[in-house]
């Protein structure tokens, strides 16, 4: 049967190219990075090489650059440890309804801290207003988190303005760019934020390695505590293969950008096209422009997203009904809701994700699959067929 993967935002394969640049880190070159004897020190130059690298791709310093364990640490780093740091101005956050749960569930647990945490409602199509984050903002606002763009529907938010926003009021600004590395051409001084969260395995990097981007002299506390790794920011042994793994993952991708997106553009736009025209009582869920290239959320009306997942699985093909974060729950996307959508047309929002190994040829199969299994469910809902 063929396989086809369409959940390139729930995780990626390792690019062979990753593989090759990290196996000598894992039997050879093995030492603590800490260590001074010459085994130790050989993993450090390969640590802090991986560091520099990623920091001339990403326009900034190499100790603003923070290894750590992927996004979700990344997230809980950059809102508690800000957070935490700076109480003497107050204990408000701003973030938005379509945050990740690693952000949200960041914030809420801040809660218990007596943190307080304002919500900002997107548009229709998922989009953050600069007005709106304005007029959130209040004295004793000490951050305020919106990622880059969202991993379920793919919109992109404009960043640049949302952290000028912040700063005019002398407010530091965050943004989760795990869904953005690697897919969009970003720099630092472009976006002009604060502290920025980047994830390995969503650019065919290795599992367990992400980044924290944190601007100097921006006041933050350490969550862990041990050794004086990581600038003091982060103790623990350093995951050198994954650090490195992590440098040789960015750089392809934006040495394969442009030739990339270009691909996905057209894939996702073949894709997209055939399912409007082929099946009925559909709902495109998001930015239809302003998104990553390779995203795509469809709610089929009538039909449970769990059940086009399990169906489509079944034909061998994967797909997503919301984040993989939340693949257990049965409750509708979050994020689909707080676009406005009625909870019984997001109940059936299915999230397709392209990715380098996405092939234009199997774009037909896709669709008549999908086609035929939307038919199917359709023919035993009793949703659809009182309608």
């Amino acid at each position: 049967m063929k396989r086809i993967y369409l959940d390139h935002n729930a995780t990626t394969p390792v690019h062979p190219e990753v593989f090759e640049a990290m196996k000598p880190y894992f039997m050879e070159t093995f030492g603590n990075a800490s260590s001074v004897h010459e085994f130790g020190r050989k993993a450090r130059v390969a640590l802090e090489q991986a560091r520099e690298f990623i920091a001339v791709i990403l326009k900034c310093s190499p100790e603003e650059i923070i290894f750590t364990s992927g996004g979700t640490e990344s997230d809980n780093m950059a809102i508690k440890g800000s957070a935490f740091a700076n109480t003497s101005r107050g204990k408000h956050i701003v973030t938005s309804a379509i945050e990740h749960h690693a952000v949200l569930e960041s914030c809420h647990s801040l809660k218990r801290d007596g943190f307080e945490t304002t919500i900002l409602k997107p548009d229709s199509k998922g989009i953050i207003s600069p007005d709106d984050l304005l007029k959130a903002i209040r004295p004793d606002t000490v951050l305020v988190t919106i990622m880059h763009a969202n991993n379920e529907i793919g919109t992109i938010q404009d960043i640049p303005k949302l952290a000028e926003v912040a700063h005019q009021t002398g407010v530091l600004f965050h943004t989760d760019a795990v869904q953005t590395t690697g897919k969009i051409p970003y720099t630092i001084d472009q976006l002009g934020v604060d502290m920025l969260s980047v994830s390995g395995h969503k650019l065919y990097g290795p599992k367990g390695i992400g980044l924290l981007y944190i601007k100097k002299k921006t006041n933050i506390r350490a969550l862990s505590h041990g050794g004086s790794h990581e600038f003091k920011r982060r103790a623990g042994t350093e995951n050198v293969p994954g650090a490195v793994g992590l440098a040789k993952a960015i750089e392809i991708a934006w040495r394969d950008m442009e030739s990339e997106s270009a691909r996905l553009k057209r894939m996702v736009t073949k894709f997209v096209d055939g399912v409007k025209s082929r099946i009925n009582d559909i709902t495109l869920i998001g930015d239809q422009i302003n998104r990553v290239p390779n995203t795509v959320n469809i709610a089929f009306q009538a039909v449970e997203g769990e059940s086009i997942v399990l169906s489509l699985d079944m034909k061998g093909i994967a797909v997503s009904s919301g984040s993989a974060c939340s693949s257990g729950a049965v409750d509708p996307s979050h994020v689909v809701l707080a676009l406005g959508i009625p909870a019984e047309l997001a109940q059936g929002s299915i999230r397709f994700s392209f990715g380098r190994h996405s092939q234009e040829a199997d774009i037909d199969y896709i669709l008549d699959t999908l086609e035929t299994e939307i038919a199917r469910l359709r023919s035993i809902s009793p949703l659809y067929q009182s309608r």
